[in-house]
């Protein structure tokens, strides 16, 4: 069993949240979500929002903060082999409620199917909201190209 090691990023402000599943090995190696270098996430939040792709993990905090994007997983603790989201078992969910009670959530979204049906079956039950599932920007979603990701990703900029 591998517990999450990653603290929520979230403050007051957060209009929007963003869930993955579980920290890749990569995220958990370097403390931060969305830590491999071929995951596209950063590189699609920062096209959305006009900005510098992030470097750092105080810079990353920094550009989640200052765009009202709050980020963490549906997933608390499970089994996992390496990065592999087809591989999870024995999931305790995260509990949303301090994001949720704290931040002024207009909207949640997943990211790919993966979040999506976890957070289904873990986290709607309790909070009844619905999330929007987006495009993983996993770099195991190759058909996906930084361009089509960043045409499907622009709903969280209008959040």
């Amino acid at each position: 069993m591998i517990e999450h090691p990653i603290e929520p990023v979230f403050d007051e402000k957060s209009k929007v949240l963003i869930l993955g599943s579980f920290p890749s090995v990569k995220s958990r190696e370097t403390g931060f979500f969305y830590g491999h270098p071929q995951n596209r996430f950063w590189k699609v939040l920062a096209g959305l929002f006009g900005e510098e792709v992030p470097g750092t993990v105080p810079e990353k905090k920094a550009f989640l903060l200052r765009n009202h994007v709050a980020v963490w997983d549906v997933i608390h603790s499970c089994d996992i082999t390496g990065s592999s989201d087809s591989s999870i078992k024995n999931v305790v969910a995260n509990d949303l409620s301090e994001i949720l009670s704290t931040a002024d959530i207009r909207e949640i979204f997943v990211n790919g199917k993966k979040a999506e049906a976890l957070y289904k079956k873990y986290i709607f039950p309790e909070t009844k909201r619905e999330a929007v599932c987006l495009p993983s920007t996993s770099p195991a979603n190759a058909a996906w190209s930084l361009g089509r990701l960043l045409e499907a990703w622009r709903v969280v900029k209008g959040s």
